[in-house]
């Protein structure tokens, strides 16, 4: 469709929502695959000064309800494949009011069906046969939150970040200079649009008047078919999708002469996949970011023009985007040195108002007026920032600190090597000792003594993993897509428990 026409249907819902009741402040969810409804349901909601909340449907039922009877929405999207679930919501939180959003008749308990109000003559922002407001007056705007995301976590409850016009804007026009965006191409929607790193292109599109080109899901066959027929120009994706491109057995069967710019971002990139995916690819332009939904969510970024092979930036995390202020700290909240590890703070039009319904871990992470991330890193003399990993992950191993990253990357250039995950287990001598789960590619073999001895010179002693844990199946995911390293070393405490 047009700009013009989703601007139309936009408009149309907005109105459909005010004749639900649907009033300023209230909270509009969405629960269903990437579709063209869902890019909607980012703008319409604060067309009427209502707030949207997309709902990330990799989460158990229980921790879907959790959420929902957090924000309280008075209305639910939801598409054909989640309507039982969402049916399920409804009665276990209340929810008003459910709206089907898919394809077909609306089925049993839809109020009404998405495309039914976006396709109503007479729902336009002025447009009121009955002589009613002008719904354009509802709207809210600068610091007034837009959008509510909740984020993942492996403990406690997912918390609910309220992001603003200011910062969703901003994020936007930063990121055109910084990824090198370009007018009128053609970009590729495939991660998950219930998180920022994908829905932040929601933005960039109108700005930029994008062919947008959205895919209900991440499959790899799906991701080259639509590359070659719609001859994508630009892709976003997180390494794990990257990787699953490449071995996908039909990766070199489809024309991808169209693409132009890989951005890549939301987990550490091992340096082999990278170095795999630009042989692989060669003469496209690649882009990392760094960041997190409290902040828009782009922090840092390592730009095209650094990524050549034998760079001496791949690794980083880049520099800080020029909309942000960083800093690293240490414990009591004062600069490190150059090449000291601490926390990256952040301030910015971009960070976040605070996180829903939880005022005191609002003032904790705002704390002095910077946005505390809780990721480690240390800046080199050259200004590029070396993430060092989560300050909460830090390994203590006989008074040393360990960054499971730093280890990760040692082990992760090993050929035999699929995936790793490193994190601490007790020890009666060194009080924490590193361990590393190892998922192996197929059809090769290694051992823990291979692998120290492999990662010897490529970190410090105290850094090479003392136990290991190998597999061949894909590593446990959390619901937003990162490895599960709390399950993993749960389970590893109690293997030992049973050798014990």
């Amino acid at each position: 469709m047009t700009w013009r026409a989703l601007e139309d249907r936009c408009w149309r819902l907005a109105r459909g929502l005010v004749e639900l009741g649907v009033s300023p402040g209230d909270r509009v969810a969405f629960l269903g695959f990437n579709s063209h409804r869902l890019f909607e349901c980012y703008y319409v909601p604060s067309r009427i000064g209502a707030i949207s909340v997309p709902v990330n449907i990799r989460y158990a039922a229980h921790e879907m309800a959790g959420v929902l009877a957090d924000c309280a929405p008075k209305v639910l999207f939801a598409d054909t494949a989640h309507w039982e679930l969402a049916r399920q919501m409804q009665r276990e939180t209340g929810i008003a009011f459910l709206i089907h959003a898919d394809d077909g008749p609306a089925p049993e308990g839809a109020a009404v069906s998405h495309d039914a109000i976006a396709d109503a003559s007479g729902h336009g922002p002025d447009c009121d046969p009955e002589g009613g407001e002008d719904i354009r007056m509802l709207g809210s705007a600068g610091q007034d939150v837009a959008m509510l995301f909740y984020t993942g976590g492996t403990t406690g409850r997912p918390k609910g970040v309220m992001l603003s016009h200011t910062a969703l804007f901003t994020n936007a026009l930063g990121a055109i200079p910084i990824y090198g965006f370009r007018d009128r191409e053609a970009q590729l929607l495939s991660g998950p649009m219930f998180h920022l790193g994908s829905g932040s292109r929601v933005f960039t599109a109108p700005l930029l008047q994008n062919l947008t080109v959205i895919v209900p899901r991440f499959e790899p066959a799906l991701a080259l078919q639509a590359i070659e027929t719609h001859r994508i120009a630009a892709v976003q994706m997180v390494p794990t999708m990257l990787q699953m491109l490449l071995d996908h057995p039909d990766f070199g069967r489809h024309d991808l002469s169209s693409l132009r710019l890989v951005s890549y971002g939301a987990a550490v990139m091992p340096q082999a996949l990278l170095a795999r995916v630009m042989e692989a690819l060669p003469g496209i332009s690649f882009c990392q970011a760094f960041g997190m939904t409290e902040c828009a969510p782009v922090v840092t970024a390592l730009p095209p023009a650094e990524h050549y092979p034998g760079s001496k930036t791949l690794g980083t995390i880049g520099t800080p985007v020029r909309h942000v202020d960083m800093r690293i700290v240490d414990e009591a909240g004062c600069d490190v040195a150059r090449g000291a590890t601490g926390e990256i703070i952040v301030r910015g039009p971009n960070v976040m108002n605070g996180y829903w319904n939880q005022p005191e871990l609002t003032a904790q992470a705002l704390r002095g007026g910077w946005y505390h991330t809780g990721d480690a890193a240390w800046m080199d003399d050259t200004g590029f920032v070396h993430l060092a990993g989560r300050t909460v992950e830090m390994i203590v191993t006989g008074g040393e600190n360990v960054y499971p990253v730093e280890t990760e990357n040692a082990l992760a250039l090993h050929p035999a090597v699929s995936e790793v995950a490193v994190f601490g287990l007790p020890d009666a001598r060194w009080g924490e000792r590193v361990h590393a789960v190892i998922r192996l590619r197929a059809g090769m073999q290694t051992d823990a003594a291979q692998l120290t001895a492999f990662c010897r010179g490529l970190v410090a002693g105290y850094k090479l993993a003392r136990s290991y844990s190998f597999c061949n199946e894909a590593l446990p995911q959390t619901n937003v897509g990162k490895i599960d390293k709390a399950r993993l070393r749960r389970e590893a405490l109690q293997q030992t428990s049973a050798l014990a």
